[in-house]
């Protein structure tokens, strides 16, 4: 049986799932190590180390390469789809993380505003540092290369 029947049938989508998949496990297992507490919500959350979409992303754009050649048009979609996904990931949404923070600080300070209007707090873990993103594209295109050197 062809590997690339497992899952989606589609040896390239696989490989990208399979990047997405390590990456939010090593972010349970980093958060482990660093605070020292097993975690799960890390396991289906975005932001933290490594980035999952630039794994995910990297992988399918790694692979596409490998199977259909560096110089086609899928490979050029996506790498540039790739590099669009990870400049968002370390720009805008780490951006959008860091105000949440500010805000949150705000809602816990700020105790003459009515109560109603702080009920929830906002995500900060959204997007990634450059690190973050430099280290889930190593995976992504680890995972893709090799998926499609060994399986393609």
């Amino acid at each position: 049986m062809n590997e690339s029947n497992y899952l989606t049938g589609n040896l390239i989508l696989n490989l990208a799932i399979l990047a997405w998949a390590i990456a939010q496990i090593l972010k349970v297992v980093v958060v482990l190590i660093h605070q020292k507490k097993l975690d799960w919500h890390f396991i289906l959350s975005g932001g933290g180390m490594p980035s999952s979409h630039s794994a995910f992303v990297c992988a399918c754009a790694a692979s596409i390469g490998w199977l259909c050649g560096w110089q086609s048009p899928m490979f050029a979609l996506a790498a540039v789809f790739a590099v669009v996904v990870m400049y968002d990931a370390a720009n805008v949404r780490h951006a959008a993380g860091e105000q949440a923070k500010i805000l949150n600080y705000m809602m816990e300070h700020w105790t003459e505003m009515r109560p109603e209007l702080f009920g929830k707090q906002l995500k900060e873990l959204l997007g990634h540092t450059p690190l973050q993103v430099f280290f889930g594209a190593l995976l992504g295109i680890a995972v893709g290369l090799l998926g499609a050197y060994f399986l393609g």
